[in-house]
């Protein structure tokens, strides 16, 4: 009787299972599309980083100065230290969260052979408590066991695949990669501008910039679109609204 009910389960959910994919099956479910997913929003953030950060610096200097040479250096500058940063940064944290997920699976690992009756009995309880009745929790627990062990505790415990872990340097060259893509905009745009309407064209090609990101970002987050085109122009013009000001005070007084 035990085998007709687990069998009649796993029928119902095979089932529940098609007629979910057949509502969605245009969204993204696998592991492998959540990674690149993530790595789509830190590409935009570090984009989006690069524009208004180094359109800070360059109408910044700008409102200081009208020699292009210091302007250009200026952006130069930014863009290279912004980029550098941008990597330094995302390959500690990054590396940082490998070494804890190497430390959780190794601690996963040594449960496992140490107690392993506890570790399945543990794993059935997970699942049940995600709604499966208790036989079918633990014949869920039982064939992923026997399949591999590490990988079903990792994924339920711990929402880590041991088979694929974050890695630091594809993260630090990523975020390098966008955010000099974002700052060769404003640079070049307040480089190749004429004189008397370099701030202006500037201020206009980051603004559509933004709304860029912002509409890419709210996509990807599946968040509202307005709010999210909004906020993001809003801020990044708001930025360099105020290193304009100071640059044009500090540069008033310079003189």
């Amino acid at each position: 009787m035990s085998d007709t009910r687990a069998g009649d389960a796993r029928d119902e959910i095979e089932a529940a299972t098609d007629r979910t994919a057949s509502r969605q099956s245009g969204e993204p479910h696998d592991s492998t599309m959540t990674s690149r997913l993530n790595w789509l929003r830190a590409g935009v953030l570090g984009a989006n980083d690069g524009i208004v950060s180094t359109a800070g610096v360059v109408v910044g200097f700008a409102g200081a100065t009208s020699n292009r040479g210091a302007i250009i250096l200026a952006g130069i500058a930014a863009l290279a230290a912004g980029a550098l940063s941008m990597a330094a940064g995302e390959y500690v944290s990054v590396s940082t969260q490998r070494d804890s997920e190497r430390a959780l699976i190794k601690l996963e690992r040594q449960e496992l052979h140490d107690d392993p009756d506890g570790e399945l009995a543990e794993l059935a309880e997970m699942y049940e408590h995600k709604g499966l009745s208790r036989d079918l929790a633990r014949q869920v627990a039982v064939e992923l066991t026997a399949k591999d062990p590490l990988s079903a505790h990792a994924d339920i415990e711990l929402g880590i695949d041991p088979d694929d872990l974050t890695n630091p340097w594809a993260a630090a060259g990523a975020s390098m990669g966008a955010f000099i893509v974002g700052a060769l905009l404003p640079l070049l745009t307040i480089t190749f501008a004429p004189e008397h309407l370099r701030t202006m064209v500037t201020f206009t090609a980051v603004a559509l910039a933004l709304v860029l990101t912002g509409w890419a970002s709210a996509r990807l987050g599946r968040s509202p679109v307005p709010r999210a085109i909004a906020r993001n122009v809003v801020g990044g013009l708001l930025a360099m609204v105020i290193t304009y000001v100071i640059g044009a005070v500090v540069g008033l007084n310079l003189a």
